[in-house]
């Protein structure tokens, strides 16, 4: 078939052209940025899961859908050992712009705030020496969110913000990806911080997207976390769903799929959306003609897995360390052993055991696996991928 008109988009959170088994989360988010324009109390909100799985696609529509309300919205995407304070407010200084308020005393004052933000240093309670801006021609506001202590300098940023926009009627939205990737300091600045707006009605949310275990810390930054954040977890697509983002795309290039095509997708995918739309576009390029068949799929699937081989898995395996390599693969042999086969928690306990060393002389090689983001502990004493089929692709591999 003409790969030119391949409607399949695999990519790091790039939009599929059907954004399938999402409809539940988008419609309410609807309601939640009418209630918070209208000043109704609402909770922030966390989207959690697994990588795959389109947490910043729907990041990105949660997003679209706020601009379109007219909201002032900024996203920002959080990095190991890299502080908030210049990436928020690069995002809230386009939020701002975004919002459109006309009264230029207003804005140019919050800007200054933002600014002033923007240009303490946490750490030392000095200025910084380059005095970086994001991009802001007015001047700091001195003494507004700027003691050096982020919690309290990032809740008078946002009070300032909220009153902006709740001149217009409009909200302010702060889409944050990998969040569980934000330090301590600041965890606790922005529970604080959304806190105080949940008490204070002002129009101002964030929409935070990170692995499976954020809620946890969060949990333990503050303990009222549990209560501040509406918490969904976003997973593989159900049967019907994972049809109808392969058959939408299809029918609109005058393409179809057989049934046992879509079954024998379903089965190899598992429902997950990036490897949906991988197999989607190996499939589609080599296939002879329309309707595609369950053997075309057979044929094709060699192709899509490996490219998932180099792009998906190979990339992250590669970042890990001979010995954090031969964590992985102890982790995916006790998996395999396990009764649940779609489950790959295991206890780190069975991880030393199956390598023959002591579970102490192991944190250092499981520590620094999960600063990469490449396996999560979701609860004490277990331990798991981030990647879902990481497993099945490390035995293969051998």
């Amino acid at each position: 078939m003409d790969p030119i008109r391949n409607p399949y988009a695999p990519g790091a959170g790039q939009r599929p052209p059907e954004l399938a088994g999402r409809d539940e989360q988008l419609a309410a988010f609807e309601v939640v940025l009418e209630r918070v324009s209208k000043g109704r109390p609402e909770r922030s909100l966390v989207l959690t899961g697994l990588r795959g799985v389109g947490k910043t696609v729907l990041l990105n529509a949660l997003r679209g859908a706020a601009v379109r309300k007219g909201w002032g919205t900024g996203k920002l995407e959080a990095r190991p050992g890299q502080g908030l304070r210049r990436p928020l407010s690069s995002a809230l200084h386009q939020a701002v712009r975004e919002l459109g308020h006309r009264d230029e005393e207003s804005v140019d004052h919050v800007l200054g705030v933002v600014r002033s933000f923007a240009q303490r240093d946490a750490g030392s309670g000095a200025r910084l020496k380059d005095q970086w801006s994001p991009g802001i021609d007015v001047p700091a506001v001195r003494g507004r969110a700027d003691s050096g202590d982020i919690e309290i300098d990032l809740v008078e940023l946002f009070t300032d913000l909220g009153g902006l926009a709740a001149d217009v009627g409009k909200g302010i939205g702060v889409f944050i990806d990998e969040m569980q990737d934000l330090g301590p300091d600041d965890v606790s600045a922005l529970c604080a911080a959304c806190h105080e707006l949940s008490q204070s009605g002002l129009p101002v949310i964030v929409v935070g997207a990170g692995l499976p275990h954020l809620p946890a810390v969060l949990s333990a930054s503050k303990s009222y976390s549990e209560r501040l954040f509406s918490y969904q977890r976003i997973d593989r697509l159900a049967r019907d769903a994972a049809d109808r983002a392969l058959e939408a795309p299809a029918a609109d290039e005058d393409a179809a799929f057989e049934p046992d095509a879509l079954a024998a997708m379903y089965d190899a995918t598992g429902g997950y959306p990036y490897f949906i739309q991988a197999y989607g576009k190996a499939v589609w390029d080599l296939a002879p003609r329309s309707p595609i068949t369950a053997a075309d799929v057979a044929v094709a699937a060699p192709e899509a897995e490996s490219e998932l081989a180099v792009g998906f898995f190979g990339s992250r395996y590669e970042r890990a360390t001979p010995g954090e390599r031969d964590y992985l693969m102890a982790m995916a042999d006790v998996a395999a052993a396990q009764d649940d086969p779609d489950s790959d928690a295991v206890l780190s306990a069975d991880v030393a055991a199956a390598l023959g060393k002591k579970p102490q002389s192991l944190s250092p090689a499981r520590d620094s696996l999960l600063k990469k983001g490449l396996v999560y502990s979701g609860e004490r004493g277990r331990i798991a991928f981030t990647v879902p089929h990481f497993g099945r692709y490390l035995r293969e591999r051998g």
